[in-house]
Formats: C-alpha cells, structure tokens, sequence
C-alpha cells in the first residue's frame, strides 16, 4: 500500500478515535428537531388526561423542566415536544427501542429494569399494597389465601404478589388487568377481591370512585417502591442534563411547590385532594438526591 495512503487511513482512525462518543438520545433529538415524551392515560396524579385529553400530572410537570433543560442545553428552542400514550406492559420496549425519549409517569425503579433502562433521580417512594372493600375483611396476606386478586399488567407490583404467591404457598389466583381503573373496576364488581399495586396509586383510584369509603388499603407493605423517569440506557450525556435538573428542582426548593400543587392541593379535573404529605423517605431524597433502584436505599 502506498506510503500517503497509509497515512491517510491512519489519520482517519486517529480523528475516529479522538472523536467525542455522542449520545444517542441526543442525536436522535438533533436530527429530528423533537424530543418525545411518554404519559400515561390514569396515573393520578403522576400521568393521566384532564377534561382535554392534555397528559398532565406531578411527573408530567417534572419532564417539562427536564425538556426546557434539554432545550437549553442544546441550544434548540424551538424544540417540538411530541406525546405518546404508554402502558404498563409497552413502556420499557418503548423506550429501549428509540420511540419514547422520557417516560413520566408512576414507574418503579429497580435493578431488574435497570439492565435495560435508566431512571432519573426518584421523584417519589410508595410502597405495594392492595386495596379491597372493606367489608370484604382482608387485613393480612393470610386473607388473601385461596382468594382471587388482580393487578396489571405489566407492573413489578404483579410479577411480585405472584412470587410471593409461590414462596408462601397461597393459593391466589391472580389475574392481570390492561389498566388501573380496570384492576380498580375488578374489585369494584366483585371479580377480585383485591387490586395489589403502589400505594399512591391506589389512594387516587380510591378517592375517584363513587363511594370511596367502601374501601380499605391494607396496612402491610410488600414493598418499597421508588418512581424514577425513565430513559435509555447507557446514555451518560443525555443522564447528566436529565439528572442535573432534577437536583437543581430539588436543591433550589422548588420541588416544595411543585409537590404541593399534586398531592395537597385539588387537582384536575375534578377537584381530588389526595392530601398525602411528603413522606420521610422521599425528604431523605430530596436533601441528597439519588437514582438507586436498589430498595435499601430508601429504608
């Protein structure tokens, strides 16, 4: 091969090298003039529809200081925010094929999901519960037993109850919803005698419904249960701009008000007050933010 060319292809190895690893999500954002966020449909009051079929919520208004963060940071605007309805079931697929850029909503950090996604820094801590009508009597696991009971599908509250199911020989039969309201809607009409999701969640379903003190939240948590913005993994420049304006939420105060205004205060579209203060572990994460999917964390 001739000494120029030689030198040449070296050159071009050298520069490929030396050239700074872009992110994915980033470029992805730069060459299509958008960023695309994943809601939720009934997620109160972390992702779900007002009276305009708008995705609103607590998680919803955290992504939108994350857009304008990411807005800034590349300089772009006039960047276009594109909107995708998720599931349970379709959420993490979605992100790890490139359709959804941030998914906000009410999901679970943990190290299971951590091998093919990666979260922001936790924006709330629950806990897996169920609820039942009260009149059903159900306070232990022990009640549960023989019983059937439903969650959705999708969830890490479902693949849980069904292995907790096996290692205490219950005998349950669980059976999957599409959906919260139809889990909720399940107990409702009797065809399951309790819904086992996160607790927040649960608390807002409870209060939505016609009669709301029909209904009991059992006292044993399953689980704890950290919610975290989800992204692509492996995307440490993308992280950084995500991760560094949530601490900056957090460290400025802000996240003070912005808490206020979806758990004590009434929300769209009706009026629902959850009236749930910030716990103490999620004040241990406000003070110094993390991102860990590992429960111990938060204990």
């Amino acid at each position: 091969m001739h000494r120029t060319m030689k030198a040449a292809i070296a050159a071009v190895a050298c520069a490929f090298i030396a050239a700074p690893a872009y992110s994915q999500t980033i470029d992805k954002i730069k060459q299509g003039g958008s960023i695309t966020v994943g809601h939720r449909d009934a997620s109160i009051p972390f992702s779900y529809y007002d009276d305009n079929q708008k995705p609103i919520g607590y998680a919803m208004e955290l992504c939108g200081h994350i857009v304008e963060a990411v807005k800034k940071e590349l300089k772009m605007p006039k960047l276009e925010v594109k909107y995708q309805l998720v599931t349970s079931a379709n959420r993490i697929p979605l992100i790890a094929n490139g359709t959804v850029d941030l998914e906000c909503g009410s999901t679970t950090n943990n190290l299971e999901r951590e091998q093919q996604v990666a979260f922001t820094i936790t924006h709330f801590v629950t806990a897996n519960r169920w609820i039942a009508k009260k009149s059903s009597n159900i306070k232990t696991l022990a009640d549960l037993k023989g019983k059937t009971i439903v969650s959705t599908a999708g969830t890490s509250n479902i693949k849980q109850i069904t292995q907790i199911n096996a290692d205490q020989n219950l005998g349950m039969n669980i059976i999957s919803a599409n959906g919260h309201p139809e889990a909720f809607q399940m107990v409702e009409t009797g065809r399951a005698v309790a819904f086992v999701m996160d607790d927040i969640l649960l608390y807002s379903l409870a209060a939505n419904s016609r009669t709301p003190a029909d209904y009991e939240i059992g006292s044993v948590a399953l689980s704890v249960e950290p919610y975290g913005i989800m992204m692509r993994k492996d995307d440490p420049s993308f992280k950084k701009i995500v991760n560094d304006e949530m601490t900056r939420i957090y460290k400025s105060g802000e996240i003070n008000a912005i808490y206020d205004k979806w758990f004590l205060k009434p929300i769209p579209p009706k009026g629902l007050n959850l009236n749930v203060p910030m716990s103490d572990q999620f004040k241990k994460v406000v003070a110094n933010p993390t991102d860990s999917g590992d429960p111990v964390t938060y204990k």
